[in-house]
């Protein structure tokens, strides 16, 4: 497969994004297109190849869409920008799918506006995995629309279920609703009246109503609501377990649990902890409800988020869930 990658967006481009790439076509089965400023990717993809031949290529695009612009004003506008580019090659047929991790609102307006929603669709929805004691829950929307109506919520529990079924492999998801109680009651208009229909979609396996502490705990496969929401609650999980990271390192060392528990069993400790908490680990979120596989990645990502990222798109085209999404609407 050949996945067209944003050489320019995000906050470390295009040098880490040029070095995850590398390390992902050593890794996965696929072919990277790097697209954007072919003067400055060049010698950053010589140095990172060494002598290797890798199935790399360069698409040149001159423009590159800035975080603080107006996401779909400037994908109309700057026509030869890295990510419309990017997006243009999934929709001509040239890639299978297409990464960025620069303005994740340029990256679903390209993919809105270029790629075109799937018929039925209201409203594209992003999906962020997040580690559990359990595995994984899905989450989403995590920030592609901040306004959804209940219909739109409907459709992205459809979306997630097959996700998790046809990518994570999880035999008959659990979906619930995020809400501030377990009671269908609980809630404002658009929670009761999503829970409501909810109940009668026989396409998904509705568990009823989540709440904040579900997620973490892993108590359901899939978790849905509005792409408010949803991003508050996954910038918060961020910061939540780097400052518990911290906190626990201060206590440690403070209070002689380096000496107790021994130097090699706490690093040991600490790497799985930091391992199963790394965004890095999960670097990609798909965009689902668009004709053609679009993933966003973290504005802050490195070398190694982008290839793990590089392997979920993989994954993702694999899973072939727009076809799925599709036959099921």
């Amino acid at each position: 497969m050949r996945i067209a990658v944003d050489a320019m967006g995000g906050d470390r481009a295009p040098a880490q994004i040029i070095i995850g790439a590398v390390q992902a076509v050593q890794k996965y089965p696929c072919e990277i297109v790097l697209v954007g400023d072919e003067e400055k990717i060049r010698p950053i993809l010589s140095d990172a190849a060494g002598e290797k031949i890798l199935p790399i290529t360069v698409r040149h695009a001159r423009e590159v869409i800035e975080m603080g612009e107006h996401p779909a004003d400037a994908v109309r506008s700057k026509k030869d920008s890295s990510i419309v580019v990017a997006t243009t090659l999934v929709r001509d047929g040239e890639c299978d799918a297409v990464l960025s991790a620069g303005s994740t609102g340029a990256s679903v307006a390209a993919a809105q506006l270029i790629l075109k929603r799937i018929h039925g669709i209201g409203r594209p929805a992003i999906a962020t995995p997040i580690p559990t004691p359990n595995g994984t829950t899905l989450l989403l929307d995590s920030g592609a629309n901040v306004d959804s109506k209940p219909e739109h919520l409907v459709q992205t529990a459809l979306m997630g279920s097959l996700y998790a079924e046809h990518v994570l492999k999880i035999a008959n998801p659990s979906v619930a609703l995020l809400n501030i109680g377990e009671e269908e009651t609980k809630g404002d208009e658009l929670t009761r009246e999503t829970h409501r229909l909810l109940k009668d979609l026989k396409a998904i396996n509705f568990a009823g109503n989540a709440e904040g502490r579900d997620i973490p705990r892993g108590r359901f496969d899939v978790v849905i609501c509005d792409g408010f929401v949803g991003n508050v609650v996954l910038k918060f999980g961020e910061g939540l377990a780097l400052t518990i990271m911290e906190l626990l390192t201060e206590e440690l060392t403070a209070n002689g649990g380096a000496k107790l528990l021994g130097r090699e069993i706490m690093d040991s400790i600490f790497h799985n902890m930091s391992k199963r908490l790394d965004v890095s680990e999960n670097g990609g979120a798909p965009l689902l409800g668009v004709n053609g596989c679009c993933v966003i990645s973290h504005g802050a990502s490195d070398a190694k988020a982008i290839c793990s990222a590089i392997g979920i798109t993989c994954d993702y085209v694999s899973g072939n869930v727009f076809e799925h999404i599709k036959a099921a609407l």
